[in-house]
């Protein structure tokens, strides 16, 4: 049979009603399944993705009777839902063409349904068992994501509370005020300076201490590697929250550890020093000391945990024959050592940056974001997470105002990440 006589243009073509491409090219069984799952769509969309879409456009006209965020969220699953019917249309019109081309080549292809079986079961295997991880996603990463991203361009707010009140689209009105109001201009950019040096300062001094353990500890004339070991690993054996609520009671402005005990042990050392009671937990710029140090102390266990991984699999040759060179400890460290470190530990030093980034446990538990207030509801040393849980939870909740702050929150992470990732070639596994 000629390429003419058989067009996979055509064919393809064909497929955009499903099945009727794989029934040009003969195959009946593929064909008839395909159409059936055609039909499915015809009555989803008909019965119910019609409806939620006109649902998404207004936000409903009848308080009470229409419940705006219902018909938000339904919106959000058609359109996934849309998004995969266009998947499963574009693979079978490439599945249609390329079978067309084939037998236009004069090649055999799957005709009946054993066949059509064995070969979705020999050639599509792997696809099979992704494929249900990937609608997994979907819904439970893409769906919440995309809802987010609705109520950021609404005014779902303490005024605005379903079905009581419906929502409206306001366009970018809740990112025009976080510059415009302010209140909220004034909130956002303290509480997005502070998480930009919380992440930095908290970050860098976690890493740096767990790898200055690790290279200390991994030392030849270290003894008793392995009770050091342990001890090391204690922060990171006790639950965070209960470590955290504890350093609360520990940095207690009157009665706590800090004030009473370590600090006045110091002294006795260092006589001309008068520290006296320090508002650990009153002082906006004492709490963010305290919460800096207790995440320096509560995250360099597992950086500690990688980092003598990764020295233990350095050859010692490489320090050998610097040695010989006349290399100094320091140069072996800035040569070999760490080198190393960063060749393999790069993308989790940098996960560290952007999980303390959204940090919310420690903020929360050590002073729930105070001492004062910075205003927009965002306390001193509220990060951008924990100001979010504050905006959607408060007494007057601006739901739409923290869905925006999400998104901002998000574009930042996603494109620090990106970058870093990028300069230190976190993925390239090419030539490792």
């Amino acid at each position: 049979m000629g390429t003419k006589k058989h067009n996979p243009q055509l064919a393809m073509w064909l497929s955009l009603v499903l099945g009727l491409g794989q029934l040009y090219n003969r195959q009946k069984a593929k064909g008839l399944i395909l159409l059936g799952v055609f039909v499915l769509e015809v009555i989803e969309i008909i019965t119910f993705g019609i409806p939620a879409i006109q649902g998404l456009i207004t936000l409903g006209s009848t308080p009470v009777v229409d419940h705006s965020l219902f018909l938000l969220i339904k919106g959000a699953m058609q359109i996934i839902a849309f998004v995969i019917m266009a998947i499963i249309h574009g693979a079978c019109m490439r599945d249609a063409y390329h079978t067309a081309k084939l037998i236009g080549e004069g090649f055999e292809v799957p005709i009946t349904a054993k066949e059509t079986f064995r070969s979705i079961y020999e050639n599509g295997f792997p696809y099979l068992l992704t494929i249900p991880a990937y609608l997994a996603m979907a819904f439970t990463i893409v769906f919440p994501v995309l809802v987010t991203l609705f109520i950021a361009f609404t005014n779902y707010d303490f005024r605005h509370i379903p079905p009581q009140r419906l929502i409206d689209w306001v366009g970018f009105k809740n990112f025009t005020n976080i510059v415009q109001l302010s209140t909220f201009r004034q909130a956002f950019s303290a509480v997005l300076s502070w998480t930009f040096i919380w992440t930095l300062l908290a970050s860098t001094l976690q890493i740096v201490i767990g790898v200055a353990t690790a290279i200390i500890a991994n030392q030849s004339f270290i003894k008793f590697k392995r009770v050091f070991g342990v001890i090391f690993l204690l922060p990171w054996a006790a639950p965070a929250f209960i470590s955290i609520m504890s350093f609360g009671n520990f940095f207690n402005d009157s009665i706590g550890a800090m004030n009473m005990q370590v600090l006045p042990f110091i002294e006795k050392f260092i006589p001309f020093v008068d520290f006296g009671l320090i508002p650990w937990k009153t002082d906006p710029f004492w709490t963010k000391v305290a919460v800096i140090m207790v995440q320096g102390w509560l995250g360099f266990p597992y950086i500690y945990i990688l980092v003598s991984g990764i020295l233990q699999s350095i050859p010692s040759d490489l320090y050998e024959a610097a040695t010989i060179d006349g290399a100094t400890a320091w140069q072996k460290f800035w040569r070999i050592t760490l080198p190393m470190i960063l060749a393999v530990a790069a993308p989790t030093f940098i996960s560290q940056y952007t999980f303390n980034f959204n940090n919310f446990s420690i903020i929360y538990l050590f002073n729930n974001g105070g001492p004062g207030s910075v205003g927009g509801g965002a306390g001193a040393t509220d990060i951008l997470i924990s100001w979010i849980y504050k905006l959607t939870t408060q007494t007057s909740p601006q739901f739409s105002m923290a869905s925006a702050v999400t998104l901002i929150i998000s574009l930042i992470v996603i494109s620090v990440s990106l970058i870093t990732f990028k300069k230190f070639n976190a993925f390239n596994m090419e030539d490792r």
